[in-house]
């Protein structure tokens, strides 16, 4: 299927580029990192407690994120529900 919100700069840059915005924060541990491709907030994957970079969609309706971990290259749309694949970020 084709995604066409998978349109988006791939050099956003991360708000937070040593790890998951929120968990920072609070003092939170976390698992994974994604990055929001259209605002550059980095969360916390869904298998974190917290679950931030879902929660930011939830909020923000911002349908692209992809990972954000070394030499990983997918991307994930929350509302069609579909991979991608971009640059690796780091």
């Amino acid at each position: 299927m084709h995604c066409e919100d998978m349109v988006f700069d791939p050099d956003i840059a991360p708000r937070t580029p040593e790890g998951c915005e929120e968990c920072l924060a609070e003092g939170q541990r976390y698992v994974h990192l994604r990055i929001c491709v259209e605002c550059g907030h980095v969360g916390c994957c869904d298998s974190s407690p917290a679950r931030h970079a879902t929660e930011h969609f939830k909020q923000t309706g911002h349908p692209v994120m992809r990972s954000y971990e070394n030499g990983e290259r997918w991307l994930w749309c929350y509302v069609h529900e579909v991979v991608g694949h971009s640059k690796p970020v780091r």
